[in-house]
C-alpha cells in the first residue's frame, strides 16, 4: 500500500508543479502580447485530469490493489519524456493554448517530427498509470475521454498557430502595384 501512496504522491505532486510552471509561463506569454485561444476547453481539461487523478486516489486507496512494476517502469519512462518536452520549449509550454503574434514556435528536435509530442505523453499517461493498479476498465474510460476531449482541443490549437507556424506569403502578382512610365 505505502508503494501506491508514494506513487500517486509523487503524480500529484508532479502536477502541481506542473501547474505553478504551467501558470508562470502563462502570465509571461500574456505579458508578451500573448492571448488565450479556447479558453472555454481548459477547465474541461482541468476537470478531466482532477477526476481522473481524485478516482486513481481513491480506487487505490480503497481497493489497495497491486501496483505492476512494468506499467510503474512505463510510466516512469513516459515522465521521462514530459520532462524533455517541457524543458525543449522552456518558457513556450503551458497547459493553455496562448498565441503571442511574431513569436516563433520551436521547429527544431521534437517538434520538428512530432507536433503535438505532450498530448501522446497526457493521452499515455491517461491510460498506463491505472494499469499499474490493474485498473484497464478505468484506462479505458478515461483514456476514451481524455482521447476526445484532446482532439477538440488540438483542433482549436492548430487553427490558432497556424499563422504563426506558416511562413509569410508573397503577395500574389496582382496585388503588386508597377508604375507606370511618364
Amino acid at each position: 500500500m505505502w508503494l501506491s501512496i508514494t506513487i500517486l504522491s509523487l503524480v500529484t505532486l508532479q502536477r502541481l508543479v506542473e501547474a505553478y510552471i504551467a501558470m508562470r509561463n502563462t502570465k509571461r506569454l500574456i505579458e508578451k502580447g500573448g492571448f488565450e485561444v479556447g479558453s472555454n476547453r481548459f477547465g474541461f481539461v482541468v476537470a478531466l485530469q482532477a477526476l481522473w487523478l481524485i478516482g486513481l486516489w481513491y480506487l487505490v486507496l480503497y481497493q489497495a490493489p497491486l501496483v505492476s512494476l512494468p506499467w510503474i517502469y512505463a510510466y516512469v519512462v513516459l515522465e521521462a519524456g514530459r520532462g524533455w518536452i517541457v524543458a525543449a520549449l522552456g518558457s513556450l509550454w503551458t497547459t493553455r493554448i496562448i498565441v503571442v503574434p511574431g513569436e516563433n514556435l520551436p521547429d527544431e528536435g521534437l517538434a520538428s517530427w512530432l507536433r503535438h509530442a505532450n498530448y501522446l505523453v497526457v493521452a499515455a499517461e491517461v491510460v498506463i498509470l491505472p494499469m499499474a493498479f490493474g485498473l484497464w476498465w478505468y484506462a479505458l474510460l478515461f483514456g476514451a475521454l481524455n482521447v476526445a476531449l484532446l482532439a477538440w482541443r488540438i483542433r482549436s490549437e492548430d487553427a490558432a498557430l497556424k499563422p504563426l507556424r506558416e511562413p509569410p506569403q508573397p503577395p500574389e502578382p496582382s496585388e503588386l502595384s508597377i508604375p507606370s512610365e511618364p
